[in-house]
């Protein structure tokens, strides 16, 4: 398996001020496909915005809300970053509100236009890029136990699905819980089981992922953001919190520049960490709830420490170290071993 060398080649966080004119936001370093925006100073929803769906389309991860176009929103996908129109404090979608202070995170796609992929039993349109292990999938359900290509060509650990047409919850696939379990990226709440209906009760392989009949994957419209694990570049795994400030350790064979955690066997937030918001250990001073619209929260706590080869949990909460399991989302920083290894924060 190729090593990726250089992560910020495939998935960025850029900060940002607001004018309320449109401004081009660059210092990506690719052209993104994905790109999740979030306001950090003041209340504001999260918005979603990719590629295959095309600009000035969002979802928002907070919410349940059906997919929303906003020609003042995000304008387009460039070479650098990405383009956004003139957004107001009135009626706007909080991307571009003058004075106000932004985070975006940034993944790369295929580098070309999205393609159909016929893998599955639906055929779904696809922007892949194999080398990160990400994909943007949208397909259109049949109510009908069905398969869907993802073009990773190895199996996703962790895909993230959101009704397009419909007001519905977000549905979370995750290796370490199943496919008979799910989450909802826009609750709080604990894994839920789904036995047949989610992902029709089947692991996801190289080619396909599964859906259920009449369910909320597999009825209109739908987008998927897919992941597979690829080393020095992202991890998806599992960890059981102890409940104290001598936390548990948490390897993912990279010094982490992003984190999103979940608890899983009881109800909680979830909660997301950078290194361009909070680029010193102790990390994870300042965070926010991809469930929330709440602006971003500054504790005096110490979260976490972000190692060359993983986090070291600090304090006992319940986002992230009781006594419970929680599963993550890791992508790197540096890669703990290439041409670039990391070095301890």
């Amino acid at each position: 398996m190729a090593q990726i060398n250089k992560p910020t080649d495939y998935f960025n966080t850029v900060l940002y001020t607001g004018t309320g004119s449109t401004q081009s936001i660059t210092g990506v370093g690719f052209q993104p496909d994905w790109v999740w925006l979030k306001r950090r100073d003041n209340v504001g929803r999260h918005r979603l915005f990719d590629a295959v769906r095309g600009a000035t389309k969002s979802v928002r991860s907070d919410g349940t809300e059906a997919e929303i176009t906003r020609a003042d929103s995000l304008t387009s996908f460039d070479s650098d970053g990405f383009t956004l129109g003139a957004d107001s404090i009135s009626g706007g979608i909080n991307v571009n509100i003058s004075g106000e202070t932004m985070v975006g995170w940034s993944w790369r796609g295929s580098d070309s236009s999205a393609v159909s992929n016929t893998d599955g039993s639906i055929t779904s349109t696809v922007s892949a890029n194999t080398t990160s292990g990400f994909s943007i999938v949208s397909w259109t359900g049949t109510g009908a136990n069905a398969t869907v290509g993802h073009g990773l060509s190895s199996a996703p650990k962790m895909i993230i699905v959101k009704n397009r047409d419909n007001t519905e919850e977000w549905k979370v696939y995750h290796a370490s819980l199943g496919a008979t379990l799910f989450l909802r990226l826009n609750s709080t709440a604990a894994q839920t089981s789904s036995a047949t209906y989610q992902w029709n009760g089947t692991t996801p392989t190289s080619s396909v992922f599964s859906v259920g009949e009449g369910n909320s994957t597999n009825t209109t419209d739908y987008i998927a953001y897919c992941f597979a694990e690829k080393k020095g570049f992202s991890k998806f795994g599992s960890y059981v919190g102890n409940g104290n400030a001598d936390g548990t350790f948490v390897y993912t064979g990279f010094k982490p520049a992003f984190v999103m955690i979940k608890k899983v066997s009881s109800a909680e937030a979830w909660w997301l960490i950078d290194d361009a918001r909070d680029p010193y250990n102790p990390a994870g001073t300042k965070y926010i709830l991809p469930n929330s619209s709440d602006a971003e929260v500054t504790t005096n706590n110490k979260p976490m420490d972000l190692l060359s080869n993983g986090f070291k949990l600090r304090d006992a909460t319940g986002y992230h170290n009781d006594v419970a399991t929680y599963i993550y989302m890791a992508f790197a920083e540096e890669p703990l071993v290439g041409d670039n290894p990391a070095t301890a924060r």
